[in-house]
């Protein structure tokens, strides 16, 4: 059977370089010195990536892991935070929150654009009692990208701890995390990185390691608790088994990710070619503002559902895209051009059999879509 093109917000297409390196022959990580020295090499290479001099940590689990490691870590029971909630994932941060005791403040806003930066301005300076603050970067369900180069700093101005959702961001979008003041940066290796699924992505600053060793009560449970991880490298121990196969794949993924000078650039050139060429066809775009460079989510158009459209570019053209959850289940499809994906030839061949499928349900289109974006790629 052919592998279909998975054109999906993560987990993406994974390089073959990436999949060799899964082979890799196994060690025992808990007793070979040569895989300490490989796991500190990986970490620093993402501090690189994430532009940090704070600590990184790989963690054995895909990203929601690291939203609940961040929240299990930090807040202790009567501790006041704010959630800031413009899309599905800023409003589930809440639910962490609470399992670990905090006091939530959600901040909700219109799940339709970026988060409004005079707005919230204006909001922080009547309230700003909180003890840290959780935020998504890019909302993958809604499409939607926020501006935390301004939103992070804004919140470390009140001494508020920041806990930054990355994880479909992570690569795709710029993130200067120590010039952003973010405590906690959080990503996942299936997304932007295009690696295998299965790993977490943390940053911790020191302002976040203090407060976890100056905490009045013990942080509940084991495998949640980022503490467990001081002082690994000189003592030579981790706190659990690593999953070395996907360490490895994650390691060459971020090589390349790191010596690719454009990646930035092209990621931002395809987005913007797709959303062009998506309207000016007579589509419309779920997002009204604050869009996403990594994935573009579209309302479906009369006259097809979201499982005809599925199931036709996957059985019919051999390319999977992604569909959506909670209130937008059914709504809206989605197109994820990160990593991997962020090549022009996926995303044509991805154009091309829209075009077909919309058409072969009667769905108005005034152009080719594969045909414009070629041109605007070009």
């Amino acid at each position: 059977m052919k592998q279909p093109l998975i054109m999906t917000p993560g987990p993406t297409y994974v390089n073959e370089s990436v999949r060799r390196a899964l082979s890799h022959p196994i060690t025992n990580p808990d007793l070979d010195p040569a895989f300490y020295d490989f796991y500190r090499e990986t970490c620093q290479q993402l501090q690189r990536l994430l532009h940090t001099k704070n600590d990184v940590l790989l963690l054995d689990g895909e990203g929601i892991l690291g939203l609940e490691a961040a929240c299990a870590s930090l807040i202790e029971p009567g501790d006041k935070i704010l959630c800031i909630d413009n899309g599905i994932f800023g409003h589930g941060f809440a639910d962490f929150v609470k399992m670990y005791g905090g006091e939530v403040t959600l901040y909700k806003v219109d799940y339709r654009n970026a988060i409004d930066m005079a707005q919230l301005t204006d909001f922080l300076r009547e309230q700003h009692d909180f003890k840290a603050a959780t935020l998504v970067h890019c909302e993958t369900p809604s499409g939607i990208t926020n501006p935390v180069d301004q939103i992070c700093p804004l919140l470390k101005s009140y001494n508020i701890l920041t806990i930054l959702d990355s994880v479909s961001a992570m690569g795709g979008e710029p993130l200067l995390t120590d010039e952003w003041k973010v405590d906690i940066a959080l990503g996942g290796s299936q997304k932007c990185l295009s690696s295998t699924p299965g790993l977490t992505i943390v940053s911790v600053s020191d302002a976040a390691w203090q407060t976890m060793k100056n905490r009045k009560t013990p942080i509940a449970g084991f495998y949640c608790n980022l503490s467990i991880w001081e002082n690994w490298y000189e003592n030579q121990w981790f706190p659990y088994t690593q999953p070395i196969s996907d360490i490895y794949a994650l390691r060459e993924a971020v090589d390349q990710l790191l010596a690719d000078q454009n990646a930035l650039a092209r990621h931002a050139q395809i987005a913007n070619a797709v959303r062009e060429t998506l309207t000016g066809s007579g589509l419309s775009l779920y997002p009204e503002g604050g869009f996403s460079n990594t994935v573009t989510t579209i309302c479906i158009p009369e006259g097809i559902s979201f499982t005809e459209l599925h199931d036709e570019m996957l059985n019919s053209h051999q390319i999977m895209i992604g569909g959506a959850f909670d209130y937008l289940k059914g709504q809206v499809f989605r197109i994820g051009h990160m990593g991997e994906n962020c090549y022009t030839e996926k995303v044509y061949l991805t154009m091309k059999a829209l075009d077909a499928v919309l058409r072969n349900h009667q769905i108005p289109l005034s152009q080719p879509l594969h045909e414009v974006f070629v041109r605007l790629i070009a």
